[in-house]
């Protein structure tokens, strides 16, 4: 039996004002790839469901052309309804929406606790890690509490322009929660892997990301 993995988008598309934002495509669209290619089952989901709001598309990419084309955009699961217990993984992709949405989201939470206490893998990209500052495990303590982590660092956002819109500084508020944060280098691939949860910095680490989870799954 092939194994399955949840692609979780947000469902937010305002940038405090500034722009539209929404999920990054090729933080999902890479990752499906290397999934499918690799046999395994992929499904999507978002906060609301249907048809999320989308950023940093790029229609010179096929795979993100691909993805698209594939139609798995367009009605999503919402995730209050999605069982955790059908995944063995579940990828929180980023894009700036999810820092609104993901943190405080009881079913971002869920699915990830839930999944990740019964031996699945927990990864998030870029600002996909927005997803673990609300994450807890059943006996209370942040799953990300004592692990090593990547994420979309605080040189990074200010790099973007967008360190006073964010309504947190995303590598601030892990590092809070008890995580280790280990930053790269602005915009070069990044992925850290502690145990069964696999974290990734920024865009560029999507597809490295991917291939990590692939190889715990084998």
């Amino acid at each position: 039996m092939s194994k399955r993995i949840l692609i979780v988008l947000t469902s937010h598309d305002d940038l405090g004002g500034v722009e539209r934002t929404g999920y990054y495509v090729p933080e999902a669209a890479h990752p499906w790839e290397i999934f499918t290619k690799a046999g395994f089952e992929v499904d999507v989901a978002s906060v609301a469901g249907g048809e999320p709001p989308r950023d940093g598309y790029d229609s010179d990419d096929h795979v993100q052309a691909a993805f698209l084309a594939a139609g798995l955009h367009r009605d999503t699961a919402r995730l209050a309804g999605v069982d955790a217990s059908a995944y063995d993984a579940v990828l929180y992709a980023g894009g700036h929406g999810t820092m609104w949405d993901f943190p405080g989201d009881p079913d971002v939470a869920r699915v990830g606790r839930e999944i990740y206490e019964r031996g699945g893998v927990v990864a998030a990209v870029c600002h996909g890690p927005s997803a673990l500052v609300g994450l807890t495990l059943s006996d209370g303590s942040h799953l990300v509490d004592g692990k090593r982590v990547a994420a979309f660092t605080n040189s990074e956002e200010t790099a973007r322009g967008v360190a006073e819109v964010v309504p947190f500084l995303l590598a601030d508020a892990l590092t809070e929660r008890g995580a280790r944060h280990e930053p790269a280098p602005n915009w070069q691939a990044h992925v850290v892997v502690d145990g069964r949860l696999v974290t990734g910095q920024n865009p560029a680490s999507a597809a490295p990301l991917a291939e990590r989870v692939v190889g715990l799954l084998a």
